[in-house]
């Protein structure tokens, strides 16, 4: 208890503690994207549920991990090299996970560009549901892992106090859990953010086997590249939406 008074009265530690949550925030704007158009492939009474188990797992991972910070700062020690490149187990995993999502993200805008005609259409014309409860939770929990090591690693080299660190992840993990229905909502109405957000999760998935192979992307150009498309994409939902208005007139 005296310890977290101690840091309480320390300005510098709420200046961490606000730099960390933006921080662990805007990391989490990739999980939730992966997380509301994954769920938004079950059926719809599930859809809540499963974005709830989904952004809990985060939770728990993170927190778990935040218990074994002495063995996670390990896993930035290589363990192999391949032509003089290092990789240690953070490499492997960030790699392994940026496979996975441009596989995933690949295969999604497949389906979407050129969909399978029995698998869109159910009997009385609803849509199909294209994936089982426990393979799309089995799948979120695959990519909390890769976003939770890279979330603590980060979080590791910001501050050294844990408290400070739970303290953000909670706070994050809340933010993500807020606006995981409204985001996977709106993604489900509009057939065009959905493509965007595929296109997302293909360059986030490159972003991470780029890390894992030693070449840093600084974050900021990326999310400078998210948000520059997300406005291209609402100067064009704005537009067709005055398009259909002065038509129906």
């Amino acid at each position: 208890m005296d310890t977290l008074l101690t840091l309480a009265a320390d300005p510098a530690v709420w200046a961490a503690l606000g730099a960390l949550i933006a921080m662990e925030v805007v990391l989490g704007i990739d999980n939730l994207i992966f997380i509301s158009i994954l769920t938004n492939k079950l059926p719809e009474h599930q859809r809540s549920k499963g974005r709830k188990i989904g952004i809990g797992l985060a939770l728990i991972l993170r927190l778990g991990l935040l218990s074994t910070v002495a063995f996670i700062v390990t896993l930035t020690t290589p363990v192999f090299s391949i032509l003089g490149q290092g990789f240690s187990w953070r490499d492997i995993i960030l790699i392994a996970g940026g496979l996975f999502l441009v596989w995933k993200a690949t295969k999604e805008i497949h389906h979407k560009v050129d969909p399978d005609p029995e698998s869109v259409l159910a009997e009385g014309g609803s849509r199909a549901v294209t994936l089982g409860f426990g393979s799309a939770i089995f799948q979120i929990l695959l990519l909390d892992l890769v976003f939770s090591i890279d979330s603590i690693i980060t979080a590791v080299g910001m501050t050294e106090h844990v408290p400070v660190m739970v303290i953000a992840v909670i706070v994050a993990v809340l933010t993500m859990l807020l606006a995981a229905d409204p985001l996977a909502r709106f993604i489900d109405r509009n057939p065009t953010i959905v493509m965007l957000a595929l296109g997302f999760l293909l360059m986030i998935g490159a972003t991470l086997i780029a890390e894992g192979f030693g070449v840093h992307v600084p974050k900021g150009y990326i999310y400078a590249a998210m948000a520059f498309s997300a406005l291209i994409e609402a100067l064009n939902m704005l537009s067709r939406r005055k398009t259909h208005t002065g038509s129906e007139r």
